[in-house]
């Protein structure tokens, strides 16, 4: 048996699952509007108590690697490095955007195409296309979303659109092969699969040095408050 940590801080939503061969066994994970410091490794150690599992049984620990948000991303691969870096196992890493397409692959028939989107605010998502079977038709990549966004593809096929960016395409994109999947939240339990798959493949991140995928570099936003 392969018990595998799978940790995802790539948004707004903290969540862990505890997967064995590729099945997730457990999952908590929080809507809340609390930081992941605060939770993470609250989470961590409560999904393996409740499963009498010892952190010295885990074969790996699977990351979220981005793109996402600059400080849940830090969060997540800091934590799970350090797991990793103690127990002296491997790091897997994971796409955002492809986790995404495989929650959402069974809601959707054959020909349809894949669109998860993670908000990068204002009207810019960050996104790639995915086949049903989740083979890559587009890279991940930014994209400011406008009229004329997907346009060419929309014209012959449908598009399905999902995750936290995909709000703002309902009002812009209004093609009849637009289809909003809603509700369709990120979550560590579509990672448990994939990571499995990584595991057996010894398809392993450098620990010291693996590094989140930001996508785009941070820029701080520079306070207007005048303090006196």
């Amino acid at each position: 048996m392969s018990y595998l940590l799978n940790i995802e801080t790539a948004t707004h939503i903290c969540s862990v699952a505890l997967s064995n061969n590729g099945k997730t066994i457990d999952l908590i994970e929080s809507y809340e509007d609390k930081t992941h410091a605060e939770l993470l490794t609250v989470f961590i150690e409560q999904i393996l108590e409740r499963n009498h599992i010892d952190s010295k049984n885990l074969d790996a620990v699977c990351v979220s690697e981005g793109p996402g948000s600059y400080t849940g991303l830090r969060i997540g691969i800091s934590v799970a490095k350090g797991i990793c870096y103690g127990l002296k196992i491997p790091l897997i890493s994971i796409p955002t955007l492809e986790a995404m397409a495989f929650g959402a692959k069974n809601k959707v028939s054959k020909h349809q195409i894949l669109c998860p989107m993670i908000d990068a605010r204002r009207m810019e998502v960050y996104t790639a296309l995915y086949s049903s079977d989740l083979e890559i038709i587009e890279d991940t990549h930014a994209k400011i979303i406008d009229d004329n966004s997907f346009k060419e593809i929309l014209e012959n096929q449908a598009l399905i659109f999902f995750g936290t960016g995909s709000e703002k395409c309902k009002s812009t994109i209004l093609n009849p092969n637009a289809q909003f999947i809603d509700k369709t939240y990120i979550s560590a339990s579509n990672m448990s699969s994939l990571g499995f798959e990584k595991f057996k493949n010894k398809e392993f991140e450098n620990v010291a040095y693996f590094e989140p995928f930001y996508l785009k570099e941070f820029q701080a936003i520079k306070s207007t408050k005048r303090y006196f």
